[in-house]
């Protein structure tokens, strides 16, 4: 069966600002191509979106769906941090989410975040959340951003926050790695 990958996260995924086609979930699709042809990573980022947010619109994704995914990509905190969500209710949440697609026998790849040095203090709290969830339910974890990108001029859109095409082009050469090495584990347990 060709990829068929779910992409749950924020505006990180969804491509806020970017042009169409350049969403880290296009741009991510696009690379799996050239290996697979009929890939699909399907786009439920959402702009502004907590981890609580994503949690409750996850059976509604799932249901919409029109294949079981081969892969889940969480990509998901950034806005919990930003809105001060405390960081026990982000680690509740990404349990349930991850508890949820594996439930529904769906592999999960775990996207990591680092607060930006200018977010480094306010974002300590919130370092190991992913391990633990990653080491709960046994699902690997990789950095969303590559190393400096995150936060970096030339990689941010005129609002000084959300990364620009540019960004998001690294983001997926770096995250295609891990993705085809959870492709490659779900085939060969096939």
């Amino acid at each position: 069966m060709f990829p068929y990958i779910l992409a749950l996260g924020d505006s990180l995924t969804a491509g806020h600002g970017l042009p169409r086609g350049a969403s880290f979930a296009d741009r991510l699709e696009q690379l799996l191509q050239a290996t697979y042809p009929h890939a699909t990573v399907v786009n439920a980022g959402v702009s502004g979106d907590t981890s609580a947010a994503a949690l409750h619109r996850l059976p509604k994704v799932l249901s919409a769906l029109r294949h079981r995914p081969t892969l889940a990509i969480v990509e998901l905190g950034a806005n919990d941090l930003l809105r001060g969500v405390p960081p026990a209710q982000t680690l509740a949440n990404l349990d349930t989410i991850v508890r949820e697609l594996r439930r529904c026998g769906i592999p999960v790849l775990l996207a990591t975040l680092e607060p930006p040095p200018m977010l480094a203090t306010l974002g300590q709290p919130y370092q190991d959340i992913y391990a633990q969830v990653a080491a709960r339910h046994d699902v690997p974890r990789h950095p969303f951003f590559p190393p400096g990108v995150l936060g970096h001029p030339s990689f941010v859109l005129p609002d000084r926050i959300h990364p620009n095409a540019r960004a998001i082009e690294r983001v997926a050469e770096h995250m295609l790695g891990p993705v085809r090495v959870e492709l490659a584990k779900t085939a060969a347990a096939a």
